[in-house]
Order: structure tokens, then sequence, then C-alpha cells
């Protein structure tokens, strides 16, 4: 008989009280805001309670590991299977652990990808709540980003007193749901009384610089500071027009105010999930908060967090924009692995999402896995660079063979790196038992973590360090708009700020198609954007898009309601 599908398996999951759930993290009851049965808002006044308690002796100060990945495939390769796996596997070996994920976005669950609970035993419960809404945070990032927009075009229309310039306004609208025809369109069309007519577009709401202003903020007040630097465009002059001088970012904060809170969940296991902001992970930061992650440094032995796609993509943004802003520093990464993902990155076998797999790529050849383990040889690289004892997770699928298994392990020694075969999909917890202790011993050991580039580096040599150290390209091209559009940040005082750079997580490289770790290339940079808010500037690379489109059999064809009201589809 084979394993249950995703949904009957979280169906058939009891849920714990969360209030048992929040006590056994030390969170006092009092802070706890329940919506429904599956989730709970945490007011903000419970870290300093926590922390100063661990001041106290009385908590501990946990081990913060990352988790992270190889390049992956378009199916994914279980990255958070893997960190839900691994926070339940700790409770087996005598240690308690903390969760702190991403909400996900609704445009990839009814896109291709589908949700992001995890999979198999290792699931966050109730997976449809988690995958569905919420507690409305996107919403209301969706909402407040939308508001500043309204009120920037009002602005214009009622005879622009801050004279933007209507060419150089960067600010447009978002929406959470995939949709290209919104990329680029024209607005205020209608007539004199419809606004003043622009060019603009829609970006997903996951890539909202509000959304990386709620994620980077380590307090409501930083969030209304945050908000209130964000850049809309720029004056005739040349001069940055920001939200407080729209006289929005106030009213921006008031909608933010319960989404400023994380919620708490938990897994299949009971372990504790702390759930916030979703921003994507080749896009914008790719990260959960840090405000969750300060709740969660209190709560257990271990905190784990999850950071977008693979390690050269939100693992270097953990590491040089989330640790930058919290000052918060890793003890150990976790890099998941799959025999099939390596053996895609061996460029003999194309996976497309919502087809089977091929079936040469599911026939024994360990030395496929050695060829594509160049992208993990170049992942562990990425990792070293930032001075962090990284652990392989080689997750496991049924069809795997054991000497491919053993080829990956092979490639983690030639790097003197731990590994283990973990099967927490089928198992949950105990399936990744092996892999728990060896991040335990990789977190015990002395940190040496550093940032890639100092803040006083220049932003094109912040994107060339990126491009050339991380990527392995051999340098980087702007268009002439990049150019230009670098120079005004320079002059406007943003050039102290990290670099969050928008490219394909597909590959390496700017080419999705190419695969491994692709030498003799270099980063093409076709625009460059400003958050000044959330505190970084990010370059726009190849044909990357900030508002993703629905492939020809979305999930949504198949999402659902049962007779009963259940609801049928959602993986």
């Amino acid at each position: 008989m084979g394993l249950l599908d995703d949904a009957t398996i979280a169906s058939r999951s009891p849920l714990a009280p969360l209030s048992g759930i929040a006590q056994l993290a030390g969170i006092p009851a009092e802070f706890l805001e329940p919506y429904g049965k599956g989730a709970a808002k945490v007011d903000l006044a419970a870290i300093d309670v926590l922390a100063a308690a661990a001041e106290r002796g009385d908590r501990p100060r946990a081990k913060y590991v990352v988790v992270s990945a190889i390049t992956p495939t378009p199916l994914g390769e279980g990255k958070t299977t893997t960190l839900v796996g691994l926070g339940q596997a700790f409770k087996h070996v005598g240690s308690t652990a903390t969760i702190s994920m991403r909400q996900p976005s609704m445009g990839p669950t009814f896109g291709i990808k589908g949700g992001a609970a995890g999979g198999g035993y290792s699931q966050v419960i109730p997976m449809e709540l988690l995958n569905l809404h919420l507690t409305g945070d996107m919403h209301a990032v969706t909402a407040a980003h939308n508001l500043c927009a309204a009120i920037l075009d009002a602005h214009l229309f009622h005879g622009n007193e801050l004279d933007l310039d209507v060419a150089n306004i960067s600010w447009r609208r978002v929406l959470d749901v995939n949709d290209r025809a919104l990329r680029n369109i024209t607005i205020g069309g209608g007539g004199p009384q419809d606004g003043v007519p622009r060019s603009s577009g829609f970006d997903i709401t996951a890539a909202s610089e509000v959304m990386a202003c709620l994620a980077l903020a380590t307090s409501l007040s930083d969030l209304r500071e945050r908000l209130g630097r964000i850049v809309v465009g720029f004056s005739s002059e040349g001069t940055p027009v920001n939200a407080e001088d729209l006289e929005v970012a106030g009213s921006m904060a008031v909608i933010l105010r319960e989404a400023v809170k994380p919620n708490l969940m938990q897994t299949i296991e009971h372990t504790a999930v702390l759930v916030h902001t979703g921003p994507f992970g080749n896009i914008a930061t790719g990260n959960s908060s840090i405000i969750a992650d300060q709740l969660g440094i209190h709560t257990a032995d271990f905190l784990l967090t999850e950071a977008g796609f693979g390690a050269d993509m939100g693992a270097e943004r953990f590491f040089n924009i989330k640790c930058r802003a919290s000052g918060l520093t890793p003890d150990a990464a976790v890099l998941v692995a799959t025999v099939r993902g390596l053996k895609a990155h061996s460029g003999r076998h194309h996976i497309v999402a919502g087809r089977p797999l091929p079936d040469a790529l599911l026939a024994e050849n360990p030395e496929e896995v050695h060829e594509g383990g160049a992208n993990l040889r170049k992942q562990l690289e990425n990792l070293a660079i930032h001075g962090v004892t990284p652990v392989v997770a080689i997750n496991a699928f049924p069809q795997d063979h054991a000497s491919e298994l053993a080829a990956i392990a092979e490639i983690a020694a030639e790097h003197g790196v731990r590994s283990a075969v973990s099967t927490h999909f089928a198992d949950g917890g105990r399936g990744a038992v092996e892999l728990a202790a060896l991040v335990a011993e990789a977190a015990a050991e002395p940190s040496t973590f550093r940032l890639l580039y100092p803040d006083d580096a220049s932003l094109r040599s912040k994107i060339e360090t990126v491009a050339t150290s991380i990527y392995g390209a051999d340098g980087v091209d702007y268009s002439e708009l990049a150019a230009e559009q670098l120079d005004r940040f320079e002059h406007a005082g943003y050039s102290r700020l990290p670099v969050c750079i928008a490219n394909t997580h597909l590959s390496l490289s700017a080419d999705p198609s190419s695969k491994g770790a692709p030498a003799g290339w270099r980063l093409p940079v076709r625009e460059v954007r400003a958050a000044v808010g959330a505190g970084f500037v990010y370059p726009i690379c190849g044909a990357m898009q900030t508002m993703p489109g629905l492939g020809r059999h979305p999930a949504a064809h198949r999402i659902d309601l049962d007779p009963d009201g259940s609801i049928a589809g959602l993986s």
C-alpha cells in the first residue's frame, strides 16, 4: 500500500491545543490571540518577556539554523518538508525545536508549485489554513501597498505639489495572484476625472516592498519608520519622494498593525511553528520575519528557519540582508539535495512541473549524480564563503537507488561536510533523527559567520561580488537604464544598502536552462529598483519577472469544494 496523499495525511492528523504548544515554547497564554482552532497571533510583548526570562537563565538561547538547498528543479527539492521533518526530529533526540517559516503566496498555490505546508508526515497543519489566507497578513500587505499607490495617483490628480516626475514613478500596484496581463498597463486613461494617464503595472504581493518592510522590521515602530522611507518616485529635479511625503505611511502602518504579529501553528507531531511574512526568494528577500525569529530564538533548543530556493538565493539574502538587519547570526546551515535534482543538473534530463519524471531519470545512474554534483559543490562553497558550517540533508524518494544516495554522500565527504539520508516525508520526525544529530554537532562548533561585503562598498561592487562569488559569473553587464538607475541611487545616498538580486531560481546563471555550475557567462542587469524602506536595492536580471504568469494547466483547475464543504485538490 502506497503512502497517503498530503491532504489525507493532514486531515487525519489531530491538532493539539495551541495553548499547550505555546506553553512548551514558553509563550505565556495571555499573549495568544486565537484565530479559529488552527492558528493564533502572538502579541509582540511576548518577545520582551521571553528575552527577559533568557537573561535570568529561565529560557534557552536557541541554536540558529538556516535550511537551504541546491538549485531546485521546477518541482522543488523538498526544502520545506525537510525543515518540518528536522524540526520534528529533535524531540526524538531529546531536544526541542521551533520552526520559523514564510506564509505561502496564493500565486504559486493556485499556479504550478502548489502549497508550501511541507509534505507527507512532515507538514504544518491545518494545511488548508496555511495555504489559503491564514490570518489575512497577505491581504493586509496588498491593501497597505495599494493604498500608497492610490494616494500617489490622487496626489497627481490634485495638482502634484511634490512635483513628481510622472516618468520616474517607481511605485506599482500588487496582487496575490499570478497574472501576466497586469505586468505592464496604462492607468488613468478613462477621461479627465479618472486620474493622470501614465504607464504602470502590477507585481505579485510577495514582491512588494511593504512585504519586505514587514519581514525586516524589528518592531511595530521600526515598521512605521520603514514605511515612511519607501521611495515612490523622484521629482523633476531628481529628489526622492517617499511615503512620508505623501502622508500615507501612518495609514499603511495602521493596516499592518495586526499583520506585524507572527502566527503560531504546529506540525503533525506538534512542533511549534511561527509563520510570518512571505517574500519570494527569487525576487525579494525569501525569508520569514525577523520578528518571528526574535520570538523563536528563546522558545527552544533550536530555531530552524528556511531560506527560499537555493543557497545562492534565499541563503545569500538571509546572511547579507536579514542577519545584517537583525543582528542574529547562524550557528549552522542545512543544504537539501535530492537524487533527481542532481541528475537534472547533469544536463541530461528535462523536468516539467505537472508531467511524470522521465524514465531515464529514474534509472539507476550514480555517475549522473556526480556530474550534477557540480551544483551541490558550488552551493556548499556559497555557505562556506559566509563561514557557516553546513550539513547536507539527502532528501530520499522511494524511487532513489542506494548507489545514487551514496553518491551525494560522497560529494559531501569530498568537502569534509556531514551528510545524512533523511526519510522524513514517509517517516516524519523519526526519519530525520540522524540529520538532527548531525545538525546539533555542527551547531555546537564555533561560529565564524561573516558577511559577503561591507556596507561602504558601492552598489556596483556589491552586485558584482554576489555575481562572481556566489553565482560564478565572469562579471556583470548593465543596461543603459540600469546604469542610470544605479547612478541615481548612489547620488541619492543609497550606496550603503545591501543588494537583493532578482534572478531565476532554476539556475546559478541568468539562464534557467543552464544547469550545474555554469562558467563563462556574465550577469545581465536590465533594471534596478530601490527598496529604501525595506533597506536594500534590487537589480532585476535577464528575463526575470516580478509578476509571475499562470501555465496552461494551473493548480486552480483541480482545486474545488467537495459536497461536504471540504477542500479537494489542494497540495
